[in-house]
């Protein structure tokens, strides 16, 4: 007996120091050195942040532990309404270019979205992986891509928005860095994740531009003045990295080491692009910051994951579809299509609950819901040249509209 304790004893405290060790050690180790520059309004020299506040983007939806928040999600212990284990996907096969001013936009699934425009193939924060979260756990595709990742036609300039798992997927930027070693334009830090395959990017800070002209890509610090109508003096495409609300992290101990974007694309004419990447409201003055650099033809805004309780519409980190309304308006886009929904189980909400919130908030604050409407996956959408929208959702009203039964009983 005596043996017996001695050994259980042993075991108790090697698993103790063992426990204590991994407190002490595996953290930093999972930690993370993306960036080392000077300080800014948005970097303290070692994170970044939202220079707008915090406000919950700090915490879980939920409130309570982190942890907590995992295990409950993971082992569906949070009173999620259900979602469908797969949704039916034709994939179809994109035209190799679409040259001078049409705009033909496809939408592969959650934030992954190719716009054919001027000659260039767009590819916005590609993932191709079939679940988001680091080896191969997290929520799992109920929606397969839109477009295979073979039938892509060859791909010209990549936007990585920020590094979290279902926005920056390291081996479908492998394979297409290897395969057409595309211009990839990120925020600061993310371009040493992208590293790690072997996959060169560049990485620029708010309002900083890459700019393509007669002698190919230049970075340029600092925004150039641009024409009213979006043109920028001498380019004939540039890409402006912008201000959002977001965070990062890969792991629990990188947090906000990595800068989150939202990007303007502006072309020589027909209108700009707008992509939102991930983001919440915050102080929600972003959207016109992106619409100074021109018109915007179209938005690429996110409308999906923001119910992490009943009833909740919008959190820190994500717009749902009220706010994404509010977006929609202060860009003056004359188009937009709604991302980040309907393919990866993030949160609470049904999975046809986003677009639907969304209509009804159109149809109720007196907007146009074309102009603001859901592409199937894989359907490629013409983009009509930029015209001056002429009717508009009125803000005012979306505390009102948002209160109405129709809206308060989506779940």
């Amino acid at each position: 007996m005596p043996l017996v304790l001695k050994l259980v004893g042993a075991t108790l405290l090697f698993l103790i120091v063992a426990a204590a060790l991994a407190i002490t050690i595996v953290p930093r180790f999972l930690d993370r050195i993306y960036y080392d520059g000077r300080e800014s309004d948005h970097f303290d020299g070692a994170r970044f942040f939202n220079p707008d506040g915090v406000d919950d983007t700090l915490a879980p939806p939920t409130g309570g532990s982190r942890a907590g928040f995992f295990w409950r999600y993971f082992t569906g212990s949070d009173g999620r309404p259900p979602w469908p284990a797969s949704v039916p996907v034709t994939p179809t096969k994109p035209a190799a270019r679409i040259e001078g001013e049409r705009m033909v936009v496809t939408w592969v699934g959650h934030a992954s979205v190719l716009i054919q425009t001027q000659g260039l193939n767009i590819l916005t924060d590609p993932v191709w992986a079939n679940s988001a979260g680091p080896l191969g756990l997290g929520p799992k595709r109920v929606a397969a891509p839109g477009v295979r990742l073979n039938d892509l036609p060859k791909i010209d300039l990549i936007l990585v928005s920020h590094n979290h798992y279902d926005h920056l997927d390291k081996a479908t930027l492998k394979q297409l860095w290897e395969r057409d070693k595309p211009r990839i334009v990120t925020s600061l830090g993310n371009d040493s994740i992208i590293a790690q395959v072997g996959a060169r990017a560049t990485a620029l800070d708010w309002g900083e531009a890459e700019v393509l002209g007669g002698d190919g890509w230049r970075t340029e610090r600092g925004i150039p003045q641009c024409d009213p109508d979006g043109a920028c003096p001498g380019d004939r495409l540039s890409v402006f990295v912008m201000r959002n609300h977001h965070w990062s992290s890969r792991w629990f101990a990188d947090r906000n080491r990595a800068l989150w974007s939202s990007f303007v694309v502006t072309l020589p004419s027909g209108g700009n692009l707008f992509f939102a990447g991930d983001t919440g409201l915050g102080d929600g003055k972003w959207p016109a910051e992106a619409a100074a650099l021109g018109p915007i033809r179209l938005a690429l805004i996110p409308i999906g994951a923001f119910r992490f309780v009943p009833g909740q519409m919008g959190s820190g980190s994500h717009i749902g579809p009220i706010d994404a309304v509010r977006v929609f308006d202060r860009l003056g886009a004359a188009r937009a299509i709604p991302i980040h929904w309907g393919t990866f189980r993030l949160s609470y909400e049904e999975r046809e609950t986003p677009p639907r919130m969304l209509d009804l908030l159109l149809r109720c604050t007196g907007g146009d819901p074309a102009r603001f409407a859901p592409a199937a996956f894989g359907e490629p959408v013409e983009i009509a040249l930029y015209t001056a929208p002429t009717q508009r959702p009125d803000e005012s009203l979306l505390a009102t509209c948002a209160d109405r039964p129709e809206i308060k009983a989506l779940r």
